[in-house]
């Protein structure tokens, strides 16, 4: 499960942002091949099913496309491969395409949300029982990702001055569960699924003192394209969203074909089916378009675009020259914006799930 975001990368969006801008097609409309990244987490991993069970190709083949879905180890790499237009769309977080594609120039859409975070990610301690006792306290954790989002709201929540209020150290997250195991003196630390429930069974009388499923929608997995590709090639998203729902569909009725692609989760994500649906009952999955559409529209999810933006301007994650929390317009599903109507960089885009829920795809 790759989830994070890394500093270093701010540059190297900036610099592909501007090679972007220049490597859009000449004639976009006449696309007809797509590319879909994504790194593996159980909010996409659906993606592979679709893919080798052929569904996807039923749906792109209804719209005269082919759609190739391409799966990338190296999370910020994917996101830099689709700053840079070597991918139509990728599947990040919310908070990542803040930092990433927006802070790097590029103007991208969200067309599809697939699930938050509902428990996955959380902060545990060997010493102690809430988060008020962390005052003060060294927390570890990968250092501008979203866990250390969720550390700021898990403060801000409990009457303290966000991460302002604690010591931070940074550490990956392939190293940050064997440490918090091994090491007595780390008391704190947060993380997200699988690594956390090794953590709490590895180190005896360590708990779990917040999760995500106190900040829900908070932290979103999304499919994010090019605008400019999906406003001159809407079949694109109306493939991928159809494909989509009609996983969902059969997860959501938990028929046969569900159980087959539970199965085809499982080995993707180096578990067992129970496994699997452990990581599956702490994600929050919209599964129908109707609810994914209330989701992208709501007021709830202004609010939370501006917590998301106020934490990562204060971080220094909207790059160099950014003197404001309003420099990266974000233009919501009611075309009101957060931020700079000049400068809008994302776009919430209830479109795909609205012709999905109408049954109009």
């Amino acid at each position: 499960m790759h989830r994070f975001f890394r500093a270093a990368a701010v540059t190297a969006a900036l610099g592909l942002g501007l090679i972007a801008a220049f490597a859009q097609p000449a004639e976009a409309a006449s696309k007809k091949t797509f590319k879909l990244g994504y790194s593996i987490y159980v909010g996409f991993e659906p993606l592979q099913w679709l893919k080798t069970s052929g569904v996807l190709k039923k749906w792109a083949d209804k719209y005269g496309i082919d759609v190739q879905i391409v799966q990338i180890n190296d999370y910020v790499g994917g996101i830099n491969q689709f700053i840079a237009g070597d991918l139509d769309a990728f599947a990040m977080t919310d908070m990542d395409q803040l930092t990433m594609p927006a802070a790097g120039g590029v103007d991208s859409s969200i067309f599809l949300i697939t699930d938050y975070s509902n428990g996955n990610d959380a902060i545990v301690s060997k010493t102690a029982n809430s988060v008020k006792e962390l005052e003060g306290q060294n927390i570890f954790l990968l250092q501008y990702s979203v866990s250390h989002y969720l550390l700021n709201r898990a403060l801000i929540l409990n009457g303290m001055k966000g991460v302002g209020a604690v010591k931070t150290t940074n550490i990956s997250d392939a190293e940050i569960s064997a440490a918090f195991i091994s090491q007595p003196d780390m008391a704190h630390a947060v993380s997200w699924k699988p690594m956390i429930p090794d953590m709490v069974k590895g180190a005896p009388g360590s708990k779990i003192i917040f999760d995500s499923s106190k900040i829900p929608g908070e932290i979103m997995d999304v499919f994010v394209g090019n605008t400019a590709t999906l406003k001159d090639n809407p079949d694109f998203a109306k493939a991928l969203t159809g494909a989509w729902y009609e996983a969902l569909g059969h997860l959501k009725a938990n028929d046969a074909t569900a159980a087959e692609i539970k199965q085809a989760m499982a080995g993707r994500l180096g578990t067992d089916v129970a496994g699997t649906e452990a990581q599956m009952a702490t994600t929050h999955f919209f599964w129908t378009p109707a609810e994914a559409y209330e989701f992208l529209t709501a007021a709830k999810t202004k609010e939370i675009w501006d917590y998301v933006r106020t934490f990562c301007f204060e971080q220094g994650l909207y790059g160099q020259g950014a003197d404001s929390v309003d420099a990266i317009g974000i233009e919501l599903a009611d075309k009101s914006v957060l931020g700079s109507p000049k400068a809008v960089k994302i776009r919430v885009d209830p479109t795909f799930a609205k012709l999905a829920m109408d049954g109009k795809l």
